[in-house]
């Protein structure tokens, strides 16, 4: 088949692409891929490479490729009106019908919705708002945030402050304060391998309240967390945590934002991981899963009691003064309409319940008991495989040996795509919701042989 090397050639002369090895990239010691197309679960690339796509871009095209109701819906919105800004009270019919249909699927209480483009400016909004909450109630002290080691937030000063992998804060002198750190519910990784899930709850609550101690309670705004860890691992929590950390947060007024851009909207098989887990948040940041890519979008959801200070500090002080230009872009906005109406059509947040826990007892049956696996995890159409050298006594693998980009590049070579994680030798998965079980029998496949071919060359 005929290249277009020049392509190629303009890629490593002149895009800046994220989270990549620059030099290696840059001098053509990696490769490129140039992805022309998509259909449901699948991707073709321009050499017609077709590969099942089991990580949906990075989480985000719940839908699947080539939706053409969302694409319509696009098109329909930009010859109407390509742009309008949403300052001082205007809006579009599509970013009032989104707000409301938000509202409608939201946990009780979380009514009124700010759109931004992506997840790691809808936590910089929830930033803001968290500290001109504290500024209204006359706390001008109570600003500090704790996050989670291994949590992910976004990548920038303050969002990438908030992010828990080093990864995201080598040579960028972050993180910066006011935001604090506290232990990631990660169970797999437990100190001591004989405690249970409810013990290692309880030390994580423990450590969290100890560190509020530390720093005084007075001093402490709020806390953020994803329902399950993503790129830390795609870890679920264990039993018990959630409820155990709201009592400590309740405790001393600490307000709970929860980090949805990857569970919103149904990749748990619920629509909101707070309603999965029982989390009760002041705050929810929503992304990848509104629009399912087809167009940037994001959002922070405020509760009922976080809205009336809102109010009341724009009674004595103003309008508030935050915004985006592209807040609420009406091509976004009327992506995610359509994107939420595809998604009750289709049923994807049961199918994401029912198929994923296929998808998961089915990498247990085909894994669990592999000599170099040792934990096979997920929740709803979110799965991780974790390898170790030596199973029996939890001893990992060197990192420089790339066990996990090794199983990765396996995969993809048998023709899915899975996402060899950070911060450890682990096979990430979360494919799109539309996902069906002969397809998850296709995934499934592809990596226990990659498995398979990685372990026998070690």
């Amino acid at each position: 088949m005929l290249r277009n090397d020049q392509l190629d050639k303009l890629d490593r002369d002149h895009f800046f692409h994220p989270s990549t090895h620059m030099g290696t990239h840059a001098r053509g010691e990696s490769p490129t891929r140039i992805v022309t197309g998509g259909k449901g679960v699948t991707i073709v690339d321009r050499d017609g490479k077709e590969s099942l796509d089991a990580f949906a871009g990075l989480y985000c095209v719940n839908v699947g490729y080539g939706n053409t109701e969302i694409a319509d819906a696009i098109a329909e919105q930009a010859y109407k009106l390509a742009y309008y800004h949403s300052y001082v009270g205007h809006g579009t019919e599509a970013s009032i019908t989104l707000a409301g249909m938000i509202a409608d699927r939201a946990p009780e209480g979380l009514n009124h919705v700010y759109f931004g483009l992506s997840g790691s400016d809808a936590n910089e909004t929830n930033i803001k708002l968290v500290w001109y909450i504290n500024n209204v109630l006359g706390r001008p002290e109570k600003k500090k945030i704790i996050s989670r080691w291994r949590g992910y937030h976004g990548s920038g000063l303050m969002t990438g402050s908030l992010t828990g992998l080093e990864l995201f804060h080598n040579a960028f002198d972050l993180p910066l304060s006011p935001v604090l750190h506290t232990d990631a519910p990660y169970y797999f990784r437990r100190d001591d391998l004989d405690q249970s899930e409810e013990a290692f709850s309880d030390q994580c609550a423990a450590r969290l309240e100890a560190l509020i101690q530390e720093e005084g309670p007075e001093t402490i705004a709020a806390f953020i967390g994803e329902p399950v860890l993503g790129t830390g691992g795609i870890v679920p929590p264990p039993s018990g945590y959630w409820q155990k950390i709201q009592a400590v947060l309740n405790k001393h007024d600490i307000m709970l934002i929860a980090d949805e851009v990857v569970t919103g909207f149904g990749r748990l098989g619920s629509m909101f991981g707070s309603d999965h887990y029982g989390m009760k948040p002041d705050l929810i940041t929503i992304a990848k899963g509104l629009t399912s890519a087809y167009t940037p979008l994001s959002g922070v959801i405020v509760h009922d009691r976080i809205w009336k200070i809102l109010e009341q500090g724009s009674d004595e002080m103003g309008a508030i003064g935050h915004g985006w230009t592209y807040s609420a872009h009406p091509l976004c906005v009327a992506a995610g309409v359509a994107n939420l109406n595809v998604i009750d059509k289709q049923n994807l947040v049961a199918n994401a319940g029912d198929t994923g826990a296929y998808f998961n007892q089915s990498l247990k049956d085909a894994l669990g008991d592999h000599p170099i696996v040792g934990d096979v995890r997920g929740e709803g159409l979110m799965a991780a495989v974790e390898f170790v050298q030596d199973r029996d006594n939890r001893t990992f693998f060197d990192p420089a040996l790339k066990v996990g980009p090794q199983i990765a590049a396996a995969t993809l070579a048998n023709g899915v795509i899975a996402r060899a994680m950070p911060q450890g030798d682990i096979l990430g998965m979360a494919p799109p919701l539309c996902l069906t079980r002969a397809e998850s029998d296709t995934i499934v496949s592809a990596v226990k042989d990659a498995v398979g071919t990685v372990a026998a060359s070690l």
